[in-house]
């Protein structure tokens, strides 16, 4: 191998199910590589005196073979991969030779000059698999490989695919206006599709990311015609992915909390569409965190309710139950109640509420337009119209508003 160490190694992806695999000590290395072989589907013998307590594990649980001894002539017999990792240089060296005897590829943690395998840098992201070789500088591999498997994991990196896709419908929690609050996973849906139908309160600003082919449609210029508003979306989610498109239903927060999502999905389940739910971080609790809030604190508040604010409370469509609600002594969170927020406040205060409880109005939470009004429930109403208020907004209402970092 020495001779030829100017050439660069030659890439290439070994499918190991059902074979042999030896591998030589039971230390941190292979620690570090036997989760890899057994995923592989190797059929794996460890031969080593000692072992770290997870790779006894491994044996224990019947993952791998273990035969506690040191290196003897003819391990290597039917093998077709080795992994030399030993703390002894001579075993380490015989071993290697019968590697280059038998014609076994072989890996060597002590020594890769004498080696006749490298192994690459690697991570893995839905189906992907990435190895990274810089010849001898590891750490510039692993950096490499952090770099890519990030970008397909998060979408930055776009590699659609191209033969086997899916197609259906995935109803994306956006989370709370910020883009880099959005999941993973949902980040690299949006990049893999072709269609995306976006609610106003959704993270914008990865739309602009999308290549130019990806076809963006605003949810709230549907044409509704003969249909209500949440039925033309479920039709035109219905349409785009019968046309064999992958659709990314893209929704603020998170789907089922008051997104409607289950409503889409009952109706792509009727229209026999595949459809992947995708949670998203709810504004619910990251709006109140994002200014400071916490909606539970050890002696303050021991749980936490979220309820719309959208219908009035004498309105006869709630279904809320505003007098149990002012009888909770913990933190109560009003998604969509900026218009009824005074109504709000009187009806909690009428129900036994006290009216100089602490409350805080984040609007446009977690975004760069971000603003905090701070009032008691007695001005809730008043301080919301004076300082110009508008959706959207969370309220938060509840003792932990006063609590700062000091406390």
């Amino acid at each position: 191998m020495a001779e030829h160490a100017e050439h660069a190694a030659y890439p290439v992806g070994l499918r190991l199910s059902g074979r042999r695999v030896v591998v030589f000590g039971g230390g941190q290395v292979a620690q570090r590589r036997l989760p890899s072989l057994v995923a592989a589907g190797a059929d794996v013998l460890l031969i080593s005196p000692s072992a770290k307590p997870s790779v006894e594990a491994m044996a224990d649980t019947g993952e791998i073979r273990w035969e506690r001894r040191r290196y003897a002539p003819g391990d290597l017999a039917d093998a077709w991969y080795a992994l030399i990792s030993t703390d002894d240089p001579e075993a380490n060296a015989a071993a290697s030779q019968e590697a280059e005897d038998r014609r076994v590829w072989c890996v060597r943690s002590d020594d890769a000059e004498a080696a006749t395998a490298w192994t690459p840098a690697t991570g893995r992201s839905e189906g992907v698999t990435v190895a990274v070789l810089t010849g001898r500088d590891p750490r510039r591999s692993a950096a490499v490989r952090d770099a890519i498997v990030e970008g397909l994991r998060d979408g930055t990196l776009a590699a659609p695919h191209h033969r086997a896709r899916a197609t259906g419908v995935a109803l994306v929690g956006g989370g709370p206006g910020d883009p880099d609050l959005i999941t993973v996973r949902g980040r690299r849906l949006l990049a893999e599709a072709d269609v995306v139908i976006a609610d106003r309160l959704g993270p914008r600003d990865l739309l602009a990311e999308l290549p130019p082919h990806v076809e963006v449609i605003d949810a709230a210029k549907i044409p509704y015609g003969r249909f209500m508003a949440q039925e033309a979306i479920n039709n035109a989610l219905i349409e785009h992915a019968r046309a064999g498109k992958s659709v990314v239903r893209l929704k603020g927060g998170d789907p089922y909390v008051f997104g409607r999502g289950m409503e889409e999905l009952q109706a792509l389940a009727e229209a026999g569409i595949p459809c992947t739910v995708v949670p998203g971080i709810s504004s619910s609790i990251s709006v109140p965190s994002a200014a400071g809030i916490p909606v539970t604190h050890r002696g303050v508040a021991q749980e936490f309710t979220v309820v719309s604010g959208h219908v009035a409370p004498d309105d006869e469509r709630s279904t809320v139950d505003w007098s149990a609600l002012a009888r909770l002594r913990g933190t109560l969170v009003v998604l969509m109640g900026v218009e009824n927020s005074g109504a709000i406040a009187a009806t909690l205060i009428a129900h036994g509420r006290g009216a100089d409880t602490p409350v805080a109005v984040v609007q446009e939470g977690t975004t760069a337009a971000q603003r905090r009004v701070d009032a008691t429930l007695g001005t809730l109403g008043e301080t919301v119209r004076a300082e110009g208020v508008r959706p959207p907004a969370v309220i938060v209402i509840g003792e932990v508003v006063a609590v700062n970092p000091t406390d």
